[in-house]
């Protein structure tokens, strides 16, 4: 019996995909539910499971094409009849692609490859076995290859579409580039980025904090707190907690535009920033205000984990309300963080610096963070944002609010 594989439905928000590379070719047996081809979107990369054990007769879809919801892609001889009777051609057509497979480092002693990291594999014909992945069970990612590259992983592939080397009379040396076609995620950042400079009317006000207080918690509980709850303590449960509490006082910077209504949220889905190899990703801690500590840092753990390796879904990254981002992790000092529309506002964390402060009349040293907050001056008052921001400096320097929630 022949079977459709069609493109599974997507979200409203997604049109359409870009079919990037197919797992199986005309005549290779497949098992049920083993994922047949990947489609990236605008924001993750979906795999397509095959609906029953068969044998692909025929691809209607090669890589690189654009589809969409319920197209078809494949078409499957499904049933263990049609797998015996193929088995043999499908042997024989199977073998240049398990050569290939081999050469990739894509076999089943090696981790799971995520597309963008299968397709650098590839082209630098590098061994996956010898790669360490650092995603969930050991997928591999863009980032992990790359990483590999830098250590003095084996390479024998030319760099893909380089340019002619132009000769400098000048330095008597050579001048290389490549011209790649911006990934869908990338292109669809580039869009919404332009479109929030292009809509809203934002400003970015500054503030900073004195983080003792919240360093001298986590020096005192982090060992308890990791063996109590099995996640470390980190700064991004501070930095949620205290943001819920200051978006509690001031709703409009919790709010969103939709046409000319202003919604007010009465509930907390707090986005945080998650960079990744394919481009920066926003999951979303759903009603965050309901959440300890410890759930708090298991989710972020987690979204930023599945964000980096490929695994997160669609509707992880959808909403939101407000959005958290830390460039401090890269070394950033102060920043002006984008709007993430409809939202009307995003905190920015910076680098923890010890800087002298004068405190009681005395100079003392104390780990210091710049906190930059961009708004929409449509419908957040510049009195508003702050004082918004000085409601999360007087949290985190005296985290006693946050459990009293003053």
């Amino acid at each position: 019996m022949s079977i459709e594989v069609r493109v599974p439905q997507l979200p409203e928000s997604v049109t359409d995909a870009t079919l990037v590379s197919w797992h199986k070719k005309p005549g290779e047996a497949v098992g049920r539910d083993e994922n047949l081809v990947d489609l990236e979107t605008d924001k993750v990369v979906l795999e397509v499971p095959a609906p029953s054990a068969g044998v692909i007769k025929e691809l209607k879809v090669q890589n690189g094409a654009t589809v969409t919801s319920g197209q078809v892609l494949a078409i499957l001889e499904a049933g263990e009849g049609a797998a015996t009777a193929k088995a043999e051609p499908a042997k024989q057509e199977a073998k240049p692609a398990a050569a290939e497979e081999k050469a990739s480092g894509g076999g089943a002693t090696g981790g799971k490859l995520a597309p963008a990291a299968k397709r650098m594999v590839e082209e630098h014909k590098l061994d996956a076995k010898q790669i360490e992945g650092s995603g969930r069970d050991g997928r591999i990612s863009k980032g992990d290859v790359i990483q590999h590259m830098n250590k003095g992983g084996e390479s024998t592939a030319k760099p893909a579409t380089k340019a002619p080397s132009v000769q400098l009379p000048q330095t008597g040396g050579t001048r290389n580039e490549q011209r790649v076609p911006m990934t869908r995620l990338r292109a669809r950042i580039a869009e919404r980025l332009i479109q929030a400079q292009s809509t809203a009317a934002m400003l970015t006000t500054f503030n900073e904090v004195d983080l003792t207080e919240v360093n001298a918690i986590r020096a005192r509980y982090k060992d308890k707190f990791e063996k109590s709850h099995g996640v470390k303590l980190g700064f991004s449960s501070f930095f949620i907690k205290a943001a819920i509490e200051a978006l509690r006082k001031f709703p409009s910077v919790n709010a969103s535009i939709d046409g000319n209504d202003i919604v007010y949220h009465e509930f907390y889905d707090i986005g945080v920033a998650v960079s990744t190899d394919r481009g920066l990703m926003v999951p979303v801690i759903r009603n965050a205000e309901s959440l300890g500590f410890a759930e708090l840092e298991s989710a972020v753990g987690s979204y930023a984990s599945r964000a980096r390796d490929g695994s997160i879904t669609l509707d992880e990254l959808t909403g939101g309300t407000f959005t958290i981002t830390n460039g401090g992790v890269f070394g950033s000092l102060m920043s002006t963080p984008i709007l993430n529309p409809p939202q009307v506002a995003i905190l920015g964390m910076h680098k923890i610096q010890e800087r002298p402060m004068v405190v009681d009349g005395q100079i003392k040293v104390r780990p210091m963070m710049y906190l930059a907050l961009t708004y929409d001056h449509r419908i957040v008052d510049g009195r508003e944002s702050v004082q918004f921001l000085v409601a999360i400096k007087e949290a985190l320097e005296d985290p006693a609010r946050l459990l009293l929630q003053l």
